[in-house]
């Protein structure tokens, strides 16, 4: 028995050693690592970073966007180690930092006795814009459940300070520590708590050029809202970010197994965490039992949010909801980043058509970056594709906008 323990011993230790020598010594195990990695970036670089599809029918607009934001036709070179949709979308929250972003409050209050929340950044120490009363004003709409601590809202108000301008974020009601005064939230069709806050802040800086950036939902609610305005808006332009264009499809896909496991669930306990803190409010209206044993976001919008504005069914709710229907109106020019891999916004839910019967419109088609990712870069902390976007175009309107603005 001895003998077998000191042979065994013995051949795995001459093993170990013909593996160290012969696969890396031999030079077979680094040239297996070498192939492995020249494969690898040959199939990166053809099929994974590629330039993005930009739609616009808008001769004008197209060459505004290639002289001033030039970003949307450079080679997007997602994050090589993880580019695909699901794991960009998960990964970004947990891996990009959070810039300080010191803020003022500011709760108004609505024509039905409602209050929203504001918080500012007023950038007082801006040296492009020195003078408040003209300095330029972007109004920033976070996502579904997202306030102004979402770490994309902070980077596009890092990009803003670097540019002087001054933010102001709409927090939906009841989403930000503030207490719901009547039973009633917010959702993607509705649109009044929005314009009161576009006239509010227009009303407090009249003479400074004003410009909008909308994200996931927010992007939904402003895409809804400049459908219904048209030109009749003190908005000169806006950004949007990986908004859901139909909801119907939207949902379906949030509904497959995986894509269920990995976002739907989570998405529906913050929901009904946002609503659960106001169930007192909202216990007046609603059987808060059955909402909160909602499993889907379609569940939780059937029982609650279509209940909640009045919709006869969860269908008539989801038809208002989507913005494709209304992107035809849109009255002023419009900048859409989306990835045709966004399992929350599939890319072939994306209006293609549509944005080309309108000249306000640009889409920007990524074919990676999944839902509000976009990471770049090979330790992706810092700034992402979309905050490049957001940078270039704000700045490009702000600074050069009346090459497009007579449009």
């Amino acid at each position: 028995a001895m003998d077998w323990q000191v042979l065994t011993r013995e051949l795995s230790l001459y093993l170990e050693s013909q593996v160290r020598v012969g696969l890396f010594g031999s030079g077979v195990g680094l040239s297996l690592v070498l192939g492995f990695g020249v494969a690898y970036a040959c199939y990166y670089l053809s099929s994974i970073a590629k330039k993005p599809q930009l739609v616009a029918s808008n001769d004008r607009f197209c060459r505004f966007l290639e002289e001033y934001c030039p970003v949307v036709t450079e080679t997007y070179y997602p994050t090589i180690w993880c580019w695909e949709g699901r794991v960009q979308t998960l990964l970004r929250p947990l891996i990009t930092s959070r810039p300080h972003v010191q803020y003022r409050n500011e709760l108004i209050r609505t024509a039905d006795g409602g209050q929203i929340s504001l918080d500012w950044f007023d950038n007082n120490g801006s040296l492009n814009y020195p003078d408040a009363s003209t300095r330029p004003t972007v109004l920033l709409l976070p996502g579904l459940t997202g306030t102004s601590k979402e770490s994309y809202i902070l980077h596009m108000i890092h990009q803003s300070e670097t540019l002087g301008y001054r933010c102001v974020v709409f927090n939906n009601r009841g989403i930000a520590g503030e207490d719901l005064l009547t039973p009633r939230t917010y959702c993607a069709a509705n649109t009044e708590d929005l314009e009161a806050v576009i006239h509010h802040v227009h009303s407090l800086h009249p003479s400074a050029p004003f410009l909008a950036a909308g994200v996931s939902m927010g992007g939904m609610l402003l895409l809804n809202y400049l459908g219904k305005a048209g030109r009749d808006t003190p908005l000169m332009a806006a950004a949007i970010f990986s908004a859901g264009w139909n909801v119907f499809e939207s949902v379906e896909s949030l509904e497959k197994p995986l894509n269920w496991l990995l976002f739907n669930y989570y998405l529906t306990t913050c929901l009904q965490s946002s609503v659960s803190r106001h169930r007192q409010m909202l216990e007046k209206l609603f059987d808060m039992d059955l909402v909160m044993k909602a499993r889907t976001v379609r569940e939780f919008d059937k029982q609650f949010t279509s209940v909640m504005f009045g919709y006869p069914t969860i269908d008539d709710y989801y038809e208002d909801a989507s913005p494709c229907r209304k992107l035809k109106s849109v009255g002023i020019p419009v900048l859409c980043l989306n990835s045709v891999d966004d399992v929350f916004s599939p890319g072939h839910a994306i209006p293609v058509e549509t944005a080309k019967q309108n000249a306000n419109v640009a889409l920007v088609l990524t074919s990676c970056g999944g839902h509000i990712g976009f990471l770049e870069g090979m330790w992706p902390r810092k700034c992402t594709y979309m905050d490049r976007v957001f940078k270039q175009f704000v700045q490009a309107v702000f600074e050069h906008g009346n090459k497009i603005l007579s449009m």
